[in-house]
């Protein structure tokens, strides 16, 4: 069910993220490609593409990158991208993350950008990247992560716990879609665990603004004053990992932690 529900936030917003800052300017999108280093002679695939800047960023950088997406309005947006662009290497295909349409080791470089927060299943994610990459293969993640001691120290575990779950409840009201967002020890567990070798690894803080937020998933009005209630009233620990900080033009700005990571497929 999850996936049908991301297909339809998704698809009913597809043009919000087209021109969502933290997603086609964010430093994570810069930050991601100078970790990679890729190679001109590299294929790449790009998962749970969104609006493509992930895909479009890496391109001028490989031979070829396919934007892959549960979402035919997200996909329409990305060949519109595309085109303005002028971008030859980029092609687009319907693929869900947890299991992929493609052979063992196509490529040379898989990439996600601000999506497994949305997947029933990360480590079927993962195993799926393990697979259909080449041995010797990178994948190049960031995502949004839960607080935990590595975010946010000084607290005790059963803080960070509670603060977790707030951070989670917060994002699934703006959008039902939202899955968990793990932690950055979960997702070394597990890459460690699937085979990876991660040779890169690094927190940012990803500034956000409460009303673009809300926009982009087009959140109700009657929903709005008890978001905005929860970073007014959050927990310590909850509140010293999303900073709220109200601006003078009633907007509230808060902070998001992403993980970006890069592995090496050994």
């Amino acid at each position: 069910m999850n996936k049908e529900l991301v297909q339809q936030r998704f698809g009913a917003n597809a043009e919000n993220y087209v021109g969502s800052t933290v997603h086609a300017k964010g430093a994570s999108l810069e930050g991601l490609v100078n970790a990679v280093q890729p190679d001109s002679s590299w294929t790449g695939v790009d998962i749970a593409t969104g609006a493509g800047h992930t895909a479009i960023a890496f391109a001028p950088h490989v031979s070829y990158m396919l934007a892959t997406d549960l979402t035919e309005e997200m996909l329409e947006q990305v060949r519109k991208l595309v085109k303005e662009k002028g971008l030859g290497n980029v092609d687009t295909a319907h693929a869900d993350a947890e299991a992929m349409p493609f052979e063992d080791g196509a490529f040379d470089l898989v990439t996600c950008r601000i999506a497994p927060h949305h997947f029933p299943d990360i480590a079927k994610f993962v195993a799926e990247c393990h697979r259909v990459l080449k041995p010797g293969g990178k994948f190049a993640l960031v995502d949004n992560v839960s607080p935990d001691s590595t975010t946010t120290p000084g607290f005790k575990d059963t803080e960070l716990q509670e603060a977790a779950e707030s951070y989670n409840t917060f994002e699934k009201v703006r959008d039902p879609s939202h899955g968990r967002a793990w932690t950055p020890t979960e997702w070394l567990d597990c890459m460690t665990a699937t085979g990876f070798r991660v040779t890169h690894q690094e927190l940012l803080d990803k500034a956000m603004s409460f009303k673009a937020w809300c926009k982009n998933q087009s959140v109700p009005e009657d929903l709005v004053p008890g978001l905005a209630d929860m970073l007014h009233q959050a927990s310590p620990a909850f509140s010293a990992y999303i900073r709220p900080i109200e601006k003078d033009d009633g907007d509230i700005g808060f902070t998001i932690i992403e993980f970006l990571a890069v592995a090496e497929k050994v």
